[in-house]
């Protein structure tokens, strides 16, 4: 072989190389941006996670916990105006839902948070009333 084929092999060589190379740093440059975008997502729910803990943590440790959300407090109304108690049907009933088994179950669900955060009181399975010390 001759020195002119073997400099031209070098040279295709060299070609074919900085032509990876050159894919290689694009990659690099789209994941390290990429990246950049997925820390800061990351930072980002960090901090909406320690923020949701504090408030969690002030509104349901303190002694008169306060159910935030409309669903709670259209469900609080309700109960405001039956002092003998009511159920999930027919808190569904009186805020107007469809009391199909996913919406009293629903309910139900919302119902038994707000016994276990001493709001509501459940003195007969299933019937709800509001906490004495709320009124």
């Amino acid at each position: 072989m001759n020195l002119p084929t073997v400099l031209d092999l070098i040279t295709d060589r060299e070609t074919t190389t900085r032509q990876h190379a050159d894919r290689l740093r694009e990659q690099i440059t789209a994941l390290t941006s990429e990246l950049a975008r997925l820390d800061g997502e990351l930072a980002d729910l960090a901090t909406t996670r320690t923020t949701l803990r504090t408030l969690a943590a002030a509104e349901f440790t303190a002694d008169d916990p306060t159910i935030a959300s409309g669903p709670y407090q259209q469900i609080l109304h309700v109960l405001g105006t039956a002092p003998a108690g009511m159920r999930a049907k027919g808190i569904c009933l009186a805020l107007g839902v469809e009391p199909s088994p996913k919406n009293v179950e629903g309910t139900r669900a919302k119902l038994k948070r707000m016994v276990n955060r001493h709001v509501l009181t459940e003195d007969e399975p299933g019937v709800f009333t509001l906490n004495p010390k709320r009124t």
